[in-house]
């Protein structure tokens, strides 16, 4: 194998090892957002935890974050829970960097 082909699949292994902590990243971040989300509207338990699970499944619904914050905003509404587009967006960019870390420490 020569050099080239070295470099090659370590930056494809790279990325690869990248994106799917991107992936497992945004998935804890979702569930995270889930849980604070439950806890404003009033789930406790189960239901929070169930809840927390529809939040991950609604980032299936398109690429980014905007189906998700669309979700949690929806719900806020439908609830009357008083919460920014600021103060959610903000909690998503926060549970991120904790997701993050998370899985960093778990190494």
């Amino acid at each position: 194998m020569s050099e080239l082909d070295r470099r090659k699949k370590a930056f494809e292994d790279k990325f690869a090892h990248d994106e799917e902590l991107r992936f497992r990243a945004t998935a804890r971040r979702n569930k995270l957002l889930g849980l604070w989300a439950a806890e404003k509207i009033g789930l406790t338990g189960d239901e929070a935890e169930a809840y927390a699970k529809e939040i991950v499944l609604a980032d299936f619904e398109e690429a980014g974050d905007e189906d998700v914050f669309r979700r949690i905003r929806k719900d806020f509404d439908d609830r009357g829970v008083d919460q920014s587009d600021h103060r959610i967006r903000r909690t998503m960019d926060e549970l991120m960097a904790t997701a993050v870390d998370q899985l960093e420490n778990e190494a």
